[in-house]
């Protein structure tokens, strides 16, 4: 009988836009936490978590607040659009999310958000 560990963790490099991009995934029994670095870092700090007036799963509501690290929009921006797709697969647990982006513009937001299926 194998066992399986408390803590899952699940850790990926990929280039994006030609830039090495870390993301380590771990799940515990409440959050979700995401490094995805570019600088081998953690970088800002930011909790992700769903509305909870929002019952139904597919059309979730996300708060963002910066916990540690810089407040900007696009942080946020890129908290939303990140984190949306592992909190849904994991029965819409809240996300913590370390951000350390060399890149962040539109399309490798994109980009790193098509590869999110793989952080799980």
């Amino acid at each position: 009988m194998s066992t399986q560990p408390l803590i899952r963790s699940k850790q990926t490099e990929k280039s994006i836009n030609g830039i090495s991009t870390q993301v380590v995934c771990t799940e515990f029994s409440n959050y979700i936490f995401i490094v995805l670095t570019q600088y081998g870092k953690i970088g800002t700090l930011v909790s992700v978590t769903p509305d909870s007036r929002s019952g139904d799963i597919s059309t979730s509501m996300f708060t963002t607040k910066v916990l540690l690290g810089k407040e900007e929009a696009l942080t946020h921006v890129c908290a939303k659009n990140l984190a949306t797709f592992v909190s849904q697969e994991a029965g819409n647990r809240p996300v913590l999310l370390g951000l350390a982006l060399k890149d962040s513009s539109i399309e490798a937001i994109k980009a790193m958000k098509d590869n999110s299926a793989n952080w799980l």
